[in-house]
C-alpha cells in the first residue's frame, strides 16, 4: 500500500505545483442556513478541503465558514463548480469570476479547484467553460481546473482545444457498487486525479451484509469502512453530512486499515452502471 494515510495525507495535481487534501468535504444540499456551520465543524474535526458548486447555491458559505474559522485561507482547499455555460467566452468567464469573487473576496482571492460540472451541455458549452476556466488560471484566480461526471471521450475531444490538458482532476460517482473501472483507468493512465462523490452511497447500503461485517471486524461504522476503500483505492473521497457527530466520525478513518480480503469483498460488489445512486459516465 502506499505510504501511511493521516488527515493531513496530500495528492499531487498534475502539471501544478499545488497539492489536493485527501479527504473532502461534500456540501450538496448543504441549506445555506446550516452550511456555515457544517463547514466550521468540518474544520474543526480537521478537514482542509471543501467541495460546492454553483448548483449547490452556497459558494459564499462555504467562504464565510472559512474566514470565520480563522484558519488561514491558504490552508484549505477550496472547489466549486460551472453547470451551465453563459453563452460566450465572456460570460462563461464572468460567471466563474462571480463564482470566485463569492467565495474569496478578497482583493488577491482565488478558489483551488474549478471543475465542469457535467458535459451534458454539448461539446460547444464544453469548450466555452473550459476555456473560460483557463483565462481565469491565467489571471491567477483559480490554481486548478478539472471536470466532473466526464467520460473518455469528453475528455480526449478536449485535446482539440485546451491548453490545459489533461485536466487535473476528474470527479465521479464511486463507491463499490459503482466503481467505474474503465474511466477509472483511464484517468489513472492520463495522471488525472480522481475524486470520488457519493462515497457514502447516501446511506442506501448501510445494512448491506457484507459491508456490515467489514465494520463490525474493524469496530468502525459502515461509513468510515467506504471511505476508508476510497482512500485504499486512490481516490479523494468527498463525504457529505450536516449532522456534526457524522462529519467528525467521517474523519476519523485513519486508525485502521481495511485488508486484502476486505478489499476483494468490496471490490466484488460492483454493478456497474446499474449500481449508480447518481450517474455514471459515458465512455463513448
Amino acid at each position: 500500500m502506499a505510504p501511511k494515510l493521516s488527515l493531513s495525507s496530500t495528492i499531487p495535481l498534475t502539471n501544478s505545483k499545488y497539492t489536493m487534501p485527501r479527504l473532502g468535504f461534500g456540501i450538496y444540499q448543504s441549506p445555506t442556513d446550516v452550511c456555515v456551520n457544517s463547514c466550521l465543524t468540518a474544520l474543526r474535526a480537521g478537514y482542509r478541503h471543501i467541495d460546492s458548486a454553483q448548483f449547490y447555491r452556497n459558494e459564499s458559505e462555504m467562504g464565510e465558514a472559512v474566514r470565520q474559522s480563522g484558519i488561514p485561507r491558504s490552508e484549505v482547499f477550496l472547489t466549486t463548480k460551472i453547470l451551465s455555460a453563459g453563452g460566450s467566452l465572456e460570460k462563461s468567464y464572468e460567471k466563474c469570476l462571480n463564482s470566485v469573487k463569492a467565495i474569496d473576496p478578497s482583493p488577491e482571492g482565488y478558489v483551488d479547484l474549478f471543475l465542469i460540472h457535467s458535459p451534458s451541455a454539448g461539446s460547444a458549452k464544453r469548450k466555452e467553460m473550459w476555456q473560460a476556466l483557463e483565462k481565469l488560471v491565467d489571471e491567477k484566480k483559480v490554481r486548478s481546473i478539472g471536470v466532473s461526471n466526464f467520460g473518455i471521450g469528453h475528455i480526449n475531444e478536449m485535446k482539440e482545444y485546451a491548453k490545459i490538458w489533461p485536466p487535473q482532476v476528474n470527479q465521479i460517482e464511486l463507491h463499490p457498487w459503482n466503481q467505474q473501472r474503465e474511466i477509472v483507468d483511464y484517468c489513472r493512465t492520463n495522471n488525472i486525479v480522481i475524486q470520488a462523490y457519493c462515497p457514502l452511497v447516501r446511506n442506501n447500503k448501510a445494512y448491506e451484509e457484507n459491508l456490515v461485517g467489514i465494520s463490525k471486524k474493524h469496530g468502525k461504522t459502515t461509513g468510515q469502512v467506504l471511505i476508508r476503500y476510497c482512500l485504499q483505492k486512490d481516490w479523494v473521497p468527498l463525504p457529505k453530512s450536516d449532522t456534526p457527530s457524522r462529519i467528525e466520525a467521517n474523519a476519523d478513518v485513519y486508525g485502521f486499515e481495511l485488508d486484502e480480503e476486505d478489499m476483494k469483498t468490496l471490490d466484488s460488489l460492483d454493478q456497474g452502471p446499474k449500481g449508480a445512486i447518481v450517474q455514471a459516465v459515458r465512455n463513448d
